[in-house]
C-alpha cells in the first residue's frame, strides 16, 4: 500500500521513526511530518501564511521526507494533495507520545491529521502510547497487523483510534474495539511571570476519568489495546427530534 505517515510530535519525534521504519519493509511509505512539537493543534490550518516544506533525513529511513512549516492538518493536507506522487491509500498519524483517549480526540493534532485523511477520502489510524521503547514497538506491532486485516476490506472514510496501554506486552489482554468515553482534566493555570502588563499562565493538570463501562477510557485500564472507529459527523442525531420540535413549531 501507499502509506502516507504524519504525527503531531513533530518530524524529529521517536515514535514516527519507529513505525517509519517498520512500515517502510512491506509498503511504499511517505513521510510528511511538522518541522516542530505541534500537540494539541486540534483541526487548525495555515490560512494566512505560507508553508515551507523542506526535504528531510531520517535515520533509518530510506523512504522520502519532508517536514512542512505548519499544523498536523497541514501535512496530511499538503502530502495527499501536493507532495504524494501516488495516491495515498492509508494515512497513519503517530506514534503519539501520549494517549488519546475519550474527548482527547477533540483536541489532538494526531487524530486531527488522521481525520483530515478521511476528509480527503482516503482512510487513516491514529496510532497513540504513553511514549516508553515498549509501547512504541507493540504500536507498530499492532499497526502492522491492523493494515494487514484491513488492506482487503473495505471500512470507507473511516478513522481508527488506536491507544497502547502502559503495560508490557505479556500483560496485554488482547484488543478491544469500542466507543470513545469522556475524559475530563484538573486543569489549572500556573502563573510562570508577570510583569506590569502582562502575566504568563502555564496550563496543568492530570485526568480524571471516572469508570466508564465499555469505553477506550475503561479498557485500556483494564489492559487492552483500544480501537476506536471515529468519524468527522458530529451532528447529534439522538436530539435531532428534540430540536426540530422546538425550532420549527
Amino acid at each position: 500500500m501507499n502509506i502516507l505517515i504524519t504525527n503531531d510530535d513533530g518530524i524529529t519525534a521517536k515514535g514516527i521513526q519507529i513505525i517509519a521504519q517498520r512500515l517502510q519493509n512491506s509498503h511504499n511509505i511517505l513521510v510528511v511530518a511538522p518541522d516542530s512539537q505541534k500537540s494539541a493543534s486540534s483541526h487548525s490550518i495555515t490560512l494566512m501564511n505560507p508553508l515551507i516544506v523542506r526535504k528531510e533525513k531520517i535515520e533509518g529511513i530510506d523512504a522520502p521526507c519532508f517536514s512542512v512549516s505548519g499544523t498536523p492538518v497541514d501535512c496530511t493536507k499538503i502530502a495527499i494533495t501536493t507532495i504524494a506522487s501516488e495516491k495515498i491509500d492509508i494515512v497513519v498519524s503517530g506514534i503519539n507520545d501520549g494517549f488519546n483517549l475519550g474527548t482527547d480526540v477533540i483536541y489532538s493534532g494526531t487524530v486531527s491529521a488522521a481525520v483530515e485523511g478521511a476528509l480527503n477520502s482516503t482512510p487513516a489510524i491514529a496510532l497513540s502510547c504513553d511514549g516508553n521503547e515498549e509501547s512504541y514497538e507493540i504500536a507498530a506491532d499492532y499497526a502492522e497487523k491492523i493494515l494487514n486485516k484491513i488492506r482487503s476490506e473495505k471500512i470507507g472514510n473511516t478513522v481508527l483510534n488506536v491507544n497502547i496501554p502502559s503495560i508490557s506486552k505479556d500483560k496485554l489482554k488482547g484488543l478491544k474495539v469500542c466507543k470513545i468515553g469522556e475524559r475530563n482534566y484538573n486543569n489549572v493555570y500556573v502563573e510562570v511571570e508577570k510583569s506590569d502588563d502582562n502575566v504568563v499562565y502555564k496550563i496543568t493538570g492530570a485526568p480524571d476519568d471516572a469508570m466508564q463501562d465499555n469505553t477506550d477510557v475503561d479498557m485500556i485500564k483494564e489492559g487492552y489495546i483500544t480501537v476506536s472507529p471515529l468519524h468527522y459527523d458530529l451532528t447529534n442525531f439522538n436530539l435531532i427530534t428534540k430540536v426540530e420540535n422546538i425550532l420549527e413549531k
